[in-house]
């Protein structure tokens, strides 16, 4: 069995980190590369650094904060925001991110996701998908949860799997900074559905919504934000209390 990873979450905008409800009313959390340092003496497994901003303003992430990020952490850190090429995705990984995580660019060439696999390798590759709706009916926004797309959600993540990313990093708008707890029987469902790992985003309030998402559900990462950045659940706490209930945690 894999064992579970707690992976904080950067939002970044001009070049803060930044936390929103449903991805809106977004309020300052502070630097982005304290913050990553922070969490990485911490213990937490991974972090994701995802330039919110990039795509709505069609650039690629800002380098200079990967580079800084890179330089400061010894844990894995992905990123994503605008990548939308071979090269910045060459260059996010050159400047020190292990991983470049895909989603608009996905959305408007799904192949792009296979040349990234054949390039990097798949372990570099981390398929993002925000969805909003309920289960079979679920959509695919892209742009940053600003744009409704036409695609199943089941499906689209099952098609990204055989497409050759490397895990998938789903996020519940519906859920997203409401703190009350993942979506369960969505998690449950996708993590039925495909073979590659996934991350689970959207709606960690409390010690038990990590219980309960592990142990009812396949996925083998849990993403939160703001109950980091603002000491609701410190990393050490939250892993003590999952090892107390046997599950498997780095």
């Amino acid at each position: 069995m894999l064992k579970k990873r707690i992976i904080p979450c950067l939002d970044i905008k001009n070049g803060r980190t930044v936390k929103g409800v449903n991805f809106k009313n977004l309020i300052d959390a502070g630097d982005p590369v304290l913050l990553a340092s922070k969490y990485a003496e911490q213990g937490a497994d991974e972090i994701v650094l995802l330039d919110i901003s990039a795509t709505n303003e069609n650039r690629s992430t800002l380098i200079s904060i990967v580079e800084k990020v890179g330089a400061a952490l010894d844990i894995p850190f992905a990123v994503g925001g605008g990548v939308s090429s071979l090269g910045t995705a060459y260059d996010l990984l050159n400047a020190g991110a292990d991983k470049v995580c895909v989603n608009s660019a996905a959305i408007k060439n799904p192949d792009f996701i296979t040349a990234l696999a054949n390039n990097f390798g798949s372990q570099s590759i981390v398929a993002a998908v925000d969805t909003k709706g309920n289960l079979d009916a679920a959509k695919v926004y892209s742009h940053g949860g600003r744009k409704a797309t036409d695609l199943n959600t089941l499906g689209w993540v099952q098609r990204l799997d055989a497409l050759g990313a490397g895990e998938i990093l789903l996020t519940s708008m519906d859920h997203d900074g409401v703190k009350d707890g993942f979506d369960i029987s969505m998690y449950r469902q996708v993590s039925e559905l495909i073979n590659i790992p996934i991350i689970a985003s959207g709606g960690a309030g409390k010690k038990t919504h990590f219980k309960s998402l592990f142990e009812t559900t396949n996925v083998t990462g849990a993403l939160a934000a703001s109950i980091f950045h603002f000491n609701e659940i410190p990393i050490p706490g939250l892993k003590k209390y999952l090892s107390e209930f046997k599950i498997p945690i780095r």
